[in-house]
């Protein structure tokens, strides 16, 4: 039987949460900044890794950021290396951040 995995933004408590068959399993804090989605922190708990769970609150906060018009600040390693691995998110990093995804301003 498959698992059901959920991503929801817990706007009250600025982060994306995971959950796994109704469990949370894990998250991804941000702050809003002007036009900006700071992601400053990922945890996905250790009983839940392997499943892509981390890959998925990174999607999420990127497609929101993205539906909302917000350049993004991979502050998060993490995050920062999803970008790397999935290039199509690399417009939204604002020019001051793009060294932290191994791209310099402008690229």
């Amino acid at each position: 039987m498959a698992e059901e995995i959920r991503v929801v933004d817990n706007q009250e408590a600025s982060r994306f949460e995971v959950f796994v068959d109704g469990e949370q399993a894990g998250f991804a804090d941000y702050r809003l900044r002007a036009d900006r989605l700071v992601l400053p922190h990922t945890e996905v708990d250790d009983a839940y890794g392997g499943r892509g769970l981390g890959g998925r609150l990174a999607a999420a906060a990127l497609d929101a950021g993205r539906d909302a018009g917000l350049s993004v600040v991979p502050v998060c390693p993490f995050i920062a290396e999803y970008i790397r691995r999935h290039p199509e998110y690399l417009d939204l990093v604002a020019d001051d951040y793009r060294e932290a995804v191994g791209r310099p301003p402008g690229d």
